[in-house]
């Protein structure tokens, strides 16, 4: 078992989810990436049906400038502006997972959708066997106060999985332990780079 699991976090826009448990993993010193598996990525706009769209390689500075010249009232009352400057104070953009080449020890999605996506991004790579990562998902509700209390369980789940001495071996107990602590479904398969 490495000293060190290399954990990724996946939402849909690598905005809100994932970066909130991507913050807290780094404060708390884990090797740690987020992404998001959507084609775009979006955020809140004036009304449900006119959401903010942008490319992945647009700055979280981008964005937040650019909400600013539409509505900073709104956006500051949402509290989406909030959320653009502490992502932006964690990495330049938003990233895409299906085009990361690196390899994860564990990956941790914030919905089963997004899940979904990952699994089936692994399906249409090319096939490996030398490296397992163990592909998780607890789901949690895309606003700010669940994406804080999701950022706390997966922290605490990190931790758990970092304790044990065989991750392969051990993983189906730790996840059984924290299903039964946090009261939260976990789903769980194995994949290879």
């Amino acid at each position: 078992m490495p000293d060190d699991l290399y954990i990724a976090v996946v939402c849909s826009s690598n905005q809100n989810r994932s970066m909130e448990a991507h913050n807290f993993l780094n404060k708390k010193g884990y090797r740690v990436r987020s992404f998001g598996s959507g084609s775009h990525v979006k955020l809140p706009g004036s009304a449900a049906d006119k959401p903010n769209i942008y490319d992945f390689n647009t700055t979280y500075d981008e964005m937040y400038r650019d909400l600013i010249s539409k509505n900073p009232e709104l956006y500051t009352q949402n509290g989406i502006l909030h959320m653009l400057d502490r992502n932006r104070r964690i990495k330049p953009h938003p990233e895409r997972f299906q085009g990361c080449k690196e390899k994860f020890d564990v990956i941790i999605t914030c919905e089963e959708r997004v899940y979904d996506q990952v699994i089936e991004d692994f399906d249409s790579r090319e096939k490996g066997t030398e490296k397992a990562v163990h592909v998780l998902n607890i789901n949690i509700t895309d606003n700010h106060e669940d994406a804080t209390i999701g950022a706390f369980m997966i922290c605490d789940l990190v931790a758990m999985l970092q304790d044990t001495e065989d991750l392969d071996d051990e993983i189906d107990e730790q996840l059984q332990e924290f299903e039964h602590k946090c009261g939260r479904e976990l789903l769980h398969i194995v994949q290879f780079y």
